[in-house]
């Protein structure tokens, strides 16, 4: 035993071809592939035990390499879940709890590590939630490319709008390493299939009819198939540390959660994690230990001999390539309930308990109760006072200077007390899935579909701003522009420092005619956020309807200040001169 543990540790410090050489020669560092697979349960791949679907890809993967079979990632949200992938930071320690929260520059990315270790780097992503000039600013760091979406997309489908097939995801990657053959390489490559709505192309739509779910997930396995042959056709398979991983998982009705974002149950947070060594050391390998997506980044750094100055909330899973080692403790958190004016959640897992924290507590024994149905919680449980402790002690990291280290909770103070008056999400699930409803039939351009999901939920809640401004922002697309008004006035007075409802309600009023009413919004808005173009240049026409021409040129030229080229702004500027004359 002890032998063969020293020969699986070996190989993974040298090159295959450089072994019995007579001279000393720099072993070759390995490319390295990331593949995250979006939205993906572990429960639902076969190698991981589920008979109902092929995984072909996936599981050859497996088979060659190393099987953690309970990984765990800490967030059930696309951003939050990738920005730990790419930090090995815990949410509430990078800080990006919500989309556009821009990564802060304190925090080094996996592809600035190993850009500094001589690198070439790439990223081709799935869908725009990702896309580094608007929902996810700082991930690109280190990256020499990476493929954001069109700024202007004319499609009116989904596909290359908001979304791209993973099968186009991969052939972008495969494009970019022809013309760029020199490595080592890192290459992170994003297949967004299994993300709702499920719509896998044929013939796995009729393959899958009846779960569809699992359509995109075989589709973005033939996908990955499709990768890994061009990787071994131009024989780079053999020699790559490849790593495979969920980013989160996918309710499907359990607990009444639909999709994710909400809950922490395993459902959402159970993914599969799979390490291809270079030459395959340590192939077929599973390993059961409890480990988190916090490691991977450490791991990583560790086998391709990298100095770990960063500090990380994880740590390196090579103890588990040969030998066994115990399970770590995996925290859950959740931020996004916070959007719509709900309590977030904080969890603290072992391999026997888990603990939820909430303004109705949880604590499972997933032993016995594996799909968390039986809350056992007790407030004097050893378990849930170890939990709170741990929680504590993490809550301690998070210094007030601390640059893009607090979440936005920690923020406003209500990840400890405060967060508990709010209404427990479990009360509002519902609620959240025709809010998600709508969100998708809107991107589809299914308006109907859309209001009639909104209605349902202000029909559950007629406060709600987030339903209110869904509402608001559907009519101005349909310009119903009195009816709009009147739901983002409703938004605006419940939320009043957001900036985004005051600017669609300064919209809606000017394409009423009430000037005034616009103007007022408009500079609502942008004493929140300054920075936003298109409010200052409807406010600068708003002012020229109004006739204060100073005040309007006041902000054509603020937007010129920033960009000197936009077009709007200079027929602004025309106008105003025009009127002065």
């Amino acid at each position: 035993m002890k032998r063969s543990v020293i020969l699986v540790l070996a190989s993974l410090a040298i090159a295959p071809n450089c072994a019995a050489q007579t001279t000393t020669r720099k072993a070759v560092p390995p490319d390295v592939i990331l593949i995250t697979i979006d939205t993906l349960r572990a429960d639902h791949v076969r190698c991981y035990g589920y008979d109902k679907i092929e995984t072909p890809a996936i599981d050859g993967l497996a088979k060659e390499g190393i099987r953690f079979a309970h990984a765990f990632t800490p967030s059930p949200i696309t951003n939050t879940s990738h920005t730990t992938i790419l930090t090995g930071l815990l949410p509430s320690l990078h800080g990006v709890t919500d989309f556009a929260v821009p990564l802060a520059a304190a925090h080094p990315t996996w592809a600035e590590l190993l850009s500094a270790k001589g690198y070439h780097t790439a990223a081709f992503i799935g869908a725009v939630i990702l896309d580094s000039k608007s929902l996810a600013p700082g991930l690109d760091r280190g990256f020499d490319f990476y493929d954001n979406f069109p700024e202007h997309s004319q499609a009116k489908a989904r596909w290359g709008r908001v979304e791209r097939r993973g099968m186009d995801v991969v052939q972008r990657a495969e494009a970019w390493l022809t013309t760029h053959p020199l490595g080592p390489h890192f290459v992170w490559v994003h297949l967004y299939d299994p993300h709702d709505p499920y719509e896998p192309p044929a013939p796995y739509s009729m393959t899958y009819q009846d779960r569809l779910y699992d359509g995109e997930i075989a589709y973005a396995d033939s996908a990955l198939g499709n990768f890994l042959a061009y990787l071994k056709a131009h024989n780079w398979y053999q020699n790559a540390l490849i790593i495979l991983v969920g980013d989160h998982g996918e309710g499907l009705g359990e607990h009444r959660e639909q999709t994710h974002g909400i809950f922490l149950y395993d459902s959402t947070t159970h993914v599969p994690l799979i390490f291809k060594l270079p030459s395959r050391s340590a192939a077929g390998r599973a390993v059961d230990a409890q480990v988190r997506t916090t490691d991977i980044l450490p791991t990583v750094l560790d086998l391709v001999g990298s100095a770990q100055k960063s500090q990380f909330d994880g740590d390196s899973l090579k103890a588990y390539f040969a030998g066994e080692a115990p399970g770590r403790i995996a925290f859950g958190e959740t931020d996004y309930p916070l959007r719509f004016g709900w309590a977030p959640l904080r969890s603290v897992r072992n391999e026997t308990f888990k603990f939820i924290e909430a303004p109705r507590p949880e604590l499972y024994d997933l032993r016995a109760d594996p799909k968390e149905l039986n809350n056992i919680y007790a407030d004097g449980s050893d378990y849930v006072q170890k939990s709170r402790a741990l929680l504590a002690e993490l809550r301690a990291k998070l210094s007030p200077s601390a640059p893009g280290g607090q979440s936005t909770s920690e923020k406003e103070g209500t990840a400890t007390s405060d967060s508990f008056r709010l209404p427990d999400p479990k009360d509002k699930i519902e609620e959240q899935n025709l809010l998600h409803r709508a969100m998708i039939a809107t991107e589809n351009d299914q308006p109907a579909e859309a209001r009639k999901s909104l209605e349902k939920a202000l029909e559950l809640d007629p406060k709600s701003p987030v339903a209110l401004r869904q509402l608001g922002e559907l009519e101005l697309q349909t310009k119903e522009y009195s009816q709009a008004a009147g739901h983002l006035r409703s938004a605006n007075q419940l939320r009043p420092g957001d900036a985004a409802v005051a600017h669609g309600l300064g919209q809606a009023l000017a394409k009423t005619g009430d000037l005034a009413g616009a103007r007022d919004a408009l500079e609502a808005s942008l004493k929140v956020n300054p920075a936003q173009v298109p409010a200052r240049i409807l406010l600068g026409n708003v002012y020229l309807g109004l006739k204060n021409l100073n005040a309007a040129e006041d902000q054509f030229e603020a937007v010129l200040l920033s960009e000197p080229n936009n077009a709007e702004a200079k027929a602004g500027i025309a106008k105003v001169n025009a009127s002065k004359q």
